[in-house]
């Protein structure tokens, strides 16, 4: 069975007095378009939405364990036994956990364990038919101008961000792998656009040291810890079920929906003071 890697010694950077890890997961996907620009947002097998999530986590070795442990447990229960999921050539609950191919009662366990450690959650949401309208407008005032989907991905990555790289000496921030592209200049690229940002907002001049690594998500239990927050959140938007979100919610620190109407003003930001739960989001137009 893959043992989870220790991230502790990324880049070198554990010379510096104080380093925070954060780790990153996307649910949905940043595509727009299919050939010719047909609009495919909301088609079969295309999302409505575009989230990015991001997990701090206090203590992700123990959470490492912990999942091991649990998958282990699980793989020796008798009624698991000739599940395909649960067999390790299917290279699925077998080898690491991921909350589209995970059963039902494998779910259950794990956003049990979620709960169980101490972790703060925070996603943007983007509202694919607003990005579409943009696409559009832009193309009337740049004829040559053509969406691409890392456009999108970037764009949320440095919403994400704001006001999370100033308080550290140093920050190693970990992306769940995406196809088969390296993207870690661009990634870093984005991670400093959002300091700049906070810093022209603040008159501060933050410089924390920032690293950027990819993993495979079967290689991180941290990484699919956020993939478990990512499909709860997820599921209400897409298909209204809140349950999900609402067992989690106390790890929930900031949902940031940017295109969601309220009143005169677009964009809503859900926090433990406004929560997001099932009952709120059936009330809330622009959705």
């Amino acid at each position: 069975m893959q043992k989870m890697e220790n991230m502790n010694d990324e880049n070198n950077i554990a010379d510096h007095r104080s380093v925070r890890t954060y780790f990153v997961d996307e649910a949905g996907d940043p595509n727009l378009f299919a050939r010719r620009g047909r609009i495919i947002v909301g088609t079969e097998g295309c999302s409505r939405h575009f989230i990015l999530g991001m997990l701090d986590i206090q203590e992700p070795h123990r959470l490492a364990k912990a999942c091991e442990e649990l998958r282990e447990q699980l793989m020796r229960d008798p009624y698991f036994k000739g599940i395909p999921s649960m067999q390790a050539d299917n290279r699925k609950t077998a080898t690491a956990f991921h909350a589209k191919d995970d059963l039902p009662e494998v779910r259950r366990e794990v956003f049990a364990l979620l709960r169980r450690h101490e972790m703060r959650f925070y996603a943007v949401i983007r509202d694919k038919s607003v990005a579409v309208d943009y696409v559009r407008q832009r193309n009337q005032r740049e004829p040559d101008y053509r969406y691409q989907p890392n456009e999108l991905y970037d764009e949320l990555v440095s919403m994400l961000f704001a006001g999370h790289l100033h308080e550290e000496d140093a920050y190693l921030v970990c992306f769940a792998q995406r196809g088969s592209s390296t993207r870690n200049a661009a990634l870093a690229a984005a991670l400093k656009s959002s300091r700049d940002e906070f810093n022209r907002k603040t008159g501060m001049a933050y410089a924390a040291r920032i690293d950027v690594t990819v993993r495979f998500p079967g290689q991180l239990a941290e990484l699919q810890a956020v993939d478990y927050f990512l499909w709860a959140l997820q599921r209400l938007y897409e298909k209204g079920e809140g349950r999900y979100v609402e067992y989690l919610w106390p790890a929930f620190r900031l949902v940031n929906a940017i295109d969601e109407v309220r009143g005169e003003g677009r964009g809503v930001e859900y926090t433990q003071k406004r929560p997001l739960i099932a009952a709120v989001y059936t009330e809330k137009p622009g959705i």
